[in-house]
């Protein structure tokens, strides 16, 4: 590619970075706090389309001196791993031969990337973005085995979401305070946590889905049923935090080869849309077998894309927390999660086991009074405490808290805003 296209795009690029920390206020992500640079280490930021890895990555390096080249620019369709060296010779122009720090944006767009990235981490501190699962696959795991760190990044939590609104939770939570966060949340569970929605409104939602679909699945695996792509894809996020096989996918599209539902499914998860959870058993096949759980990245994207608006603020709130659970455990949370269900169709939302051990069963429920909680979820979590050996019960509600000892077993509950943001909860 022409050196001076890439000079031109690089400077655009380094350009708006600029002015986009001039113009508004940039929010720390919590996720900072996992985050530690040295050499010799690739930082790898992982992530669905969106979700602010570019701006985390410029937090990273904030006042420090640094390249950077975003490859998901159309003025960069066609470059090859022979131009990063140009990238890399241009940088020095511009930035000086001691340049230590560099950040390459999407560089998953970019065939045969990957040595050049193990080269580069050798004597500087690079970070690489990427909007695939498949990032950390193939070469680039062979050549950064253990001298990788990756952080898989999501669109705003609530307490990121909060910062953004001003809203700072105090220490002990008056009547007011209490209702304000309850106002709030609602705004949250309907919104979800994509950060461009609150400056350029609720469409920028589904445009983010649309490139996701078009441009993570569709262009990168070249699917030529797209109609019966984007039909699976609005189906399984329309139906999120509900169950679903692969045959039953058959009943909604002309694609009735399970191979190729399943390859989308994979398809997805891989664009980080969709996050899938399997039924818990002690039995390695029962669960290969069980039905699914499917959980959407962003609450916003359930509502954006679903026919008509969710009437079940329940499923958004187990969504919400299925969200939590799965990014505690993808960034160094040593626990794996599952749901429960029994032939009975008695049923718990999440299984949070570490090692061989069932550590806590988490129920869900839009619920404000201990009256309003429907008692066959209280009698399946008991059930499912009894089968599985687990005395830690936890019950999310909507705005009720307390504690309870039913049939020999304490339950707590805590709303959903207390658990999302770790306040510890007075009955605890």
């Amino acid at each position: 590619m022409d050196k001076e296209v890439l000079r031109l795009a690089i400077v655009d690029q380094r350009k708006s970075v600029g002015e986009r920390f001039k113009a508004k206020s940039i929010i720390t992500r919590d996720a900072i706090e996992y985050v530690t640079l040295k050499n010799p280490t690739a930082f790898v930021i992982l992530g669905v389309r969106r979700s602010g890895k570019s701006t985390l990555s410029e937090q990273l390096f904030f006042e420090r001196k640094f390249g950077y080249i975003n490859f998901d620019d159309e003025r960069l369709l066609g470059v090859d791993k022979n131009d990063l060296n140009v990238i890399l010779q241009i940088f020095y122009e511009l930035y000086g031969s001691d340049l230590e720090n560099i950040i390459l944006d999407e560089i998953q767009l970019v065939p045969g990337w990957e040595p050049f990235v193990s080269r580069l981490r050798d004597t500087k501190k690079v970070i690489v973005t990427g909007s695939n699962s498949k990032l950390l696959s193939g070469e680039l795991s062979t050549r950064l085995t253990g001298r990788h760190v990756d952080l898989l990044l999501f669109p705003f939590s609530f307490h990121e979401f909060l910062v953004y609104k001003q809203w700072n939770p105090p220490r002990a939570f008056s009547t007011v305070d209490r209702a304000e966060v309850i106002k709030l949340m609602n705004e949250y569970v309907l919104s979800g946590g994509f950060a461009e929605q609150f400056t350029q409104g609720r469409q920028i939602i589904r445009n983010i889905y649309n490139d996701i679909i078009t441009k993570d699945v569709v262009i990168r695996h070249k699917i030529k049923h797209i109609d019966d792509l984007r039909q699976v894809a609005r189906f399984l996020v329309s139906n999120s935090s509900k169950e679903f096989t692969y045959s039953s996918l058959r009943s909604i599209t002309k694609v009735k080869n399970l191979i190729t539902l399943s390859n989308w499914i994979r398809y997805l998860e891989e664009a980080y849309l969709i996050f899938k959870v399997e039924r818990f058993s002690y039995k390695l096949k029962q669960t290969i077998l069980a039905p699914k759980k499917i959980y959407c990245v962003d609450s916003g994207i359930i509502e954006e894309v679903s026919p008509e608006p969710t009437d079940n603020k329940g499923r958004l709130m187990e969504n919400i927390a299925a969200i939590e659970l799965i990014k505690e455990s993808k960034n160094g949370g040593k626990y794996e999660v599952f749901y429960w269900k029994d032939h009975q169709g008695r049923e718990v939302d999440f299984v949070v086991k570490m090692g061989r051990t069932v550590s806590q069963l988490v129920q869900v429920t839009y619920a404000s009074s201990r009256e309003a909680i429907d008692s066959r979820e209280i009698n399946s979590l008991i059930l499912a405490s009894r089968e599985l050996r687990c005395d830690n019960l936890l019950v999310l509600t909507w705005d009720y808290e307390g504690s309870a000892v039913l049939e020999g077993k304490k339950l707590i509950f805590v709303p959903l805003w207390r658990w999302l943001l770790n306040v510890k909860s007075p009955v605890e």
